[in-house]
């Protein structure tokens, strides 16, 4: 087989071992992959991270950070101080994770406006059925 698609992965069927799937449920989040891209410029507490990302939750800024430190892309370092004081940074594996959040970035950059033109287009006829 030849052609653009030479490269591209074949899916796992849904009851099969799909590494893909699994990083996916990770990175795919939209409050994990922005807590690590804030954590890619420096470390942050908590505080801090729930200051920097509109929108999210103490609650939901919690879990993504448990799961983010359970999937070894994120260390936690608690310091017995009073009061204390809790410190996120990316290890050496969520580090791996930039380079391909800064090329999909780029890539939404790029095309966000055929994006929005796609839909126009595709959602037209809806658009002129509801007014007929």
């Amino acid at each position: 087989m030849s052609g653009p698609y030479l490269n591209v992965p074949v899916p796992v069927p849904a009851d099969g071992d799909c590494p893909i799937r699994e990083v996916l449920d990770i990175v795919a989040d939209k409050w994990s992959v922005l807590i690590v891209v804030l954590l890619g410029q420096r470390i942050h507490r908590f505080s801090e991270l729930h200051r920097s990302i509109e929108g999210i939750s103490q609650r939901m800024l919690t879990l993504t950070l448990r799961t983010l430190v359970r999937d070894g892309l994120v260390a936690r370092t608690a310091y017995a101080t009073v009061p204390p004081r809790v410190e996120y940074e990316l290890t050496e594996l969520g580090r791996t994770l930039l380079d391909p959040l800064t090329a999909l970035d780029a890539w939404a950059r790029e095309h966000r406006d055929d994006i929005v033109a796609a839909r126009r287009k595709h959602d037209a006829p809806e658009a002129e059925a509801a007014r007929g």
